[in-house]
Parts: structure tokens; sequence; C-alpha cells
């Protein structure tokens, strides 16, 4: 069962969650789920968004560009440390998150991906907009603590792993009961 929130009333929560990190789910030919530490709630082009951004050498990545649709999962109270671990530090290209973080999935109202019981605020987004970081554009201090040259990941801008944001539609939020 899933209740459905007005998203704008969980903006707190979200704001704390996402500092712990939260679950940015994607499926394509399998599901995938990647912990994030940076995202954001708002609005833009006077519609509901929440922003999520990815590094150009993640698994997530090709999913998110080629179905354009995802899910945020949030806790409403602490962090689960497995899930943390498994979905924060493996490659969904090399392991099954699901079996390995013991996650439940549920079944999606709007779009293709799943939400995850364990972690219960969810929502469904629909990419609007998507752009690659440029290099130049970034503040020295930011581009070397964030993004050392010379990463060697495929993807890399300039030898660095920059992020693609990603600005989603928030197309339905509930908490998974």
């Amino acid at each position: 069962m899933k209740k459905k929130i007005d998203v704008k009333e969980y903006a707190g929560l979200l704001d704390e969650a996402i500092g712990k990190g939260i679950l940015l789910n994607t499926q394509d030919q399998k599901f995938n789920s990647m912990v994030i530490g940076w995202g954001h709630l708002g609005r833009i082009w006077n519609l509901p968004t929440y922003v999520v951004y990815v590094r150009e050498s993640r698994y997530t990545k090709d999913a998110l560009d080629k179905t354009g649709e995802f899910t945020v999962s949030a806790p409403l109270s602490g962090i689960d440390p497995k899930i943390q671990q498994v979905c924060g530090s493996l490659s969904g290209r090399d392991v099954d998150k699901v079996k390995e973080a013991g996650l439940t999935l549920e079944a999606p109202e709007v779009n293709h991906v799943p939400g995850i019981r364990e972690y219960p605020l969810t929502l469904e987004c629909r990419v609007l907009y998507s752009q690659k970081q440029d290099p130049k554009e970034i503040p020295a201090e930011i581009l070397e603590k964030f993004y050392p040259r010379n990463c060697g990941l495929p993807g890399a801008v300039d030898g660095r792993d920059v992020h693609t944001a990603y600005i989603g539609l928030i197309e339905d939020a509930y908490i998974i009961e």
C-alpha cells in the first residue's frame, strides 16, 4: 500500500537524508540502485522537480540516459548500513544489488522504476533535462577537491570524472506502507 504525499511537506526530511545518502534507482535491463549525496528538491518551468547528479563513469548513468526515468528512495528514520554499503560501494555492473542488500522492490505507480520498501519515501521522476558539467566552469578549488585529474575512468572529461545533472519531473510521490 502507498500513501500519496505532498512532497513539499517532506522537504526537510529529504534535505536531511541526502546528507547521509539516499538512493537513486534505475531500471533498464535490470534494477539498479546507488547511494547519492547530492540532490535537491525544487521547481523549474513551474514544475515540481528533483535534481540528481551522476558521474559519467557510473553504471546508473547508462540506464538514466536510455530510459529517462528514475525513482528516489529515502528512509523515514535512520539509514540501513548494509544498504548503504552495498549500494554505495558496489557497481550494478558486477552485482545484483537487490539480492546483496536485501532490498524489497515495490511496483511503481507511474514510471517503470520500482521503489524500495526499506527506504519508503519515494519520488517517481521523468527526466526533463540533463546537462554534463563543464570542468572549465567549475571553481578551481571545487574542481580539484571533487574532480581530480587523470582519474582514468570511462566518460572522463579532461581527465576528470564529472557529473551530469538530471532534472527530474516528480510525477508521483508517496510513502510505501
